[in-house]
């Protein structure tokens, strides 16, 4: 273990491996710092939308195709009726398992010569100095990749949220040739459930909802086509949960440390965008620790996370409301390009701006569903 670095990364997910190739990138010393050892699994909804793969290849990470999945588009359902859109210019998105992703950008990690820290407990920080077990790393810059929970939020003072809203999400694996070349998502009473296939046998079903009480296997009746869809299918991995939230913090920042990913806030995990926002925050963040100066961050980071709290938002409005979801559907039904444009806003090709005229189409399309 070396004496010192530039940076130190606390946290080896997707997130902390991003910050990290980023920084590197930028031809700084990186250190990356975790408890645990790769490749970490945790629930997800293991979609990448495209902008998110966009983000991944200028990192130098390429998700190699017999290794995952790719869908064109986005499909929405409840009560037996449904719409589809597909990605704008030909592009599509890709499904693959947490576990491959981690290890695909933990490679590229590697090869750019970051050390890690492996099944090291990170036990406390204080000015340039991070407390690794019974030592000491001196570091020019602290970056706290330590999610949800992030001690590295608590320890520098910036555990203040703006607004916090939290859900809870299930995920499983089931072993069945996808279906569907859209990643789904099933409107319901008690919550939705989306559906992304990860690999040509193989598809990932999470239910999100407000009650942390209800499971799949509790559930999927309320969803008679998915579970007709399932039915008689191998379930190939263990039930996992998590909490999954909409947070903004009143800071990302502070001296010379820098919070990334779910430790810098989140987005409800219905977005799909919450790897895609960390992705994108990894290279802001390496521009402004290239330059010596986090106030840009704090900047960038609330630009880029804007979109996606207003996909949250805009989608949380049909939370558990079915007689809107079945309005709402019939609207996207009568005005696909509507659905078709929300699409774009989501993956970044439009921007907020272009939503007032087709929001207003789409509120005279739910009077007159």
């Amino acid at each position: 273990m070396a004496d010192s670095t530039d940076v130190l990364v606390i946290g080896g997910g997707p997130a902390g491996l991003a910050a990290a190739i980023a920084a590197r990138q930028k031809g700084f010393r990186v250190t990356v710092a975790d408890g645990a050892q790769m490749p970490i699994d945790k629930p997800c909804g293991e979609g990448l939308m495209p902008d998110g793969l966009v983000a991944l290849e200028k990192l130098g990470v390429r998700v190699p195709v017999e290794k995952s999945f790719p869908f064109c588009g986005v499909r929405f359902s409840s009560a037996g009726l449904a719409v589809n859109a597909k990605f704008p210019r030909g592009e599509s998105g890709r499904g693959v398992r947490r576990t491959v992703l981690h290890q695909l950008i933990g490679e590229r990690a590697a090869s750019l010569g970051i050390d890690f820290l492996w099944q090291t407990a990170v036990t406390g920080i204080s000015g340039d100095r991070v407390q690794l077990g019974g030592r000491e790393v001196k570091t020019r810059w602290i970056v706290g990749a330590d999610g949800g929970n992030s001690r590295v939020r608590r320890w520098s003072g910036l555990d203040e949220y703006r607004n916090r809203h939290c859900r809870y999400a299930f995920r499983q694996h089931y072993r069945l040739a996808p279906w569907s070349d859209h990643m789904e998502l099933h409107w319901g009473e008690l919550g939705e459930i989306y559906v992304t296939p990860v690999s040509q046998d193989q598809v990932c079903v999470a239910f999100i909802s407000r009650d942390p009480k209800p499971r799949l296997s509790d559930v999927l009746r309320h969803f008679p086509e998915l579970e007709n869809r399932l039915q008689g299918a191998e379930v190939s991995s263990n039930e996992r949960g998590a909490l999954t939230a909409t947070c903004k913090l009143k800071r990302v920042s502070r001296e010379n440390v820098a919070l990334i990913g779910d430790a810098s806030g989140t987005v409800d995990a219905i977005t799909g965008e919450g790897l895609c926002l960390a992705f994108s925050q990894a290279m802001v963040l390496a521009d402004c620790l290239e330059t010596g100066d986090l106030s840009l961050y704090e900047r960038e980071h609330r630009r880029l996370a804007l979109r996606p709290l207003l996909m949250a938002r805009l989608m949380l409005m049909l939370d558990r409301r079915p007689r809107l979801q079945r309005r709402t559907i019939q609207a996207f039904q009568k005005r696909p390009y509507v659905f078709r444009r929300l699409l774009e806003l989501h993956v970044g090709v439009l921007s907020p701006l272009h939503l007032a005229v087709d929001g207003l189409t789409l509120g005279w399309g739910l009077l007159t569903a």
